[in-house]
């Protein structure tokens, strides 16, 4: 099986006020993603989807696409507004595509066969594109996806709330349900809490940082789920057709199944600015990726 890694890289990262997926981040100039990229290719990802936006392609290429064209397959794909299907108009007010699920769909024609989605802003650590790598290539099931799953301690900002998708599993290690946690922080008593919600959120508790592994079926699921989402919503100009509503959408139909993939690694993502330095220090301790 040709296994792909797709690449989130169409998103404007608005709270922190920029393209985070071209900011430099790495001592030798390292984007964020080019780790992820780096420990996709060590794990056995023989092909590298990148999902941008159109008006960024030419700096994206000369930006990051160089970097890797020549180390592996990579191949592009286009998130936009108007890729919808037959018979469903964008409405004029829209000013951004229709969310991740729509930004999956749009890699479509460039996967094969099995393939992880990782956000280009995000990075998950060796470990978990290892054990989503593993699971494709052990589970022949194709409605058999998988998530990575981080402790919610490893993933929270020292500067921010953030929004993380608080994770159900079952004793056999399948996703339940995952219910999206919009302003989670640590306070001043040490307890993590979500807003001003009194009841506190273990450290522990397994969280969802949008990495999943998928086989084609999701693909051909997704298009068959996308107008009916259109149908419901594609009049609202801000509704999103994401991936965890889509996945919880399958698993309430018992259309597919979901192993949790839990790792103790941290995660590291720029939430805000104040972030930045911590991150820059993180990835001064390894090795790059294009060297």
């Amino acid at each position: 099986m040709k296994k792909s890694l797709v690449v989130l890289a169409a998103g404007m990262g608005s709270r922190y006020g920029g393209l985070k997926q071209m900011d430099p981040i790495g001592p030798a100039g390292e984007f964020i993603l080019d780790y992820s990229v780096g420990d996709a290719v060590q794990a056995g990802f023989e092909r590298i989807v990148f999902v941008i936006r159109p008006d960024i392609e030419q700096d994206f290429r000369r930006l990051v696409g160089k970097r890797w064209e020549t180390r592996t397959d990579v191949r592009y794909a286009y998130q936009k507004s108007e890729d919808v299907p037959a018979g469903f108009a964008v409405p004029p007010e829209r000013k951004k595509p229709w969310g991740t699920a729509h930004a999956v769909l749009a890699a479509r024609n460039e996967v094969p066969d099995g393939f992880a989605v990782v956000n280009a802003d995000d990075y998950y650590g060796a470990e978990a594109l290892r054990l989503t790598a593993d699971f494709l290539d052990a589970n022949a099931d194709p409605t058999r996806f998988c998530m990575v799953a981080y402790r919610l301690d490893n993933t929270l900002s020292d500067f921010s709330t953030v929004s993380r998708g608080v994770c159900t599993v079952a004793e056999d290690h399948s996703l339940t349900t995952i219910r999206e946690r919009l302003a989670l922080r640590r306070c001043p008593d040490g307890i993590i809490r979500d807003g001003d919600d009194p009841d506190g959120i273990p450290d522990h508790t397994p969280v969802s940082m949008n990495m999943w592994g998928f086989k084609h079926d999701y693909l051909a699921k997704l298009e068959r789920d996308f107008p009916r989402f259109l149908e419901k919503y594609g009049s609202l100009p801000k509704s999103e057709f994401q991936v965890p509503t889509t996945v919880a959408t399958l698993l309430k139909r018992k259309e597919a199944s979901v192993s949790v993939l839990q790792t103790n690694t941290r995660w590291f993502g720029i939430t805000s600015r104040e972030d930045r330095p911590a991150v820059e220090a993180f990835f001064k301790t390894l090795p790059s990726p294009l060297s």
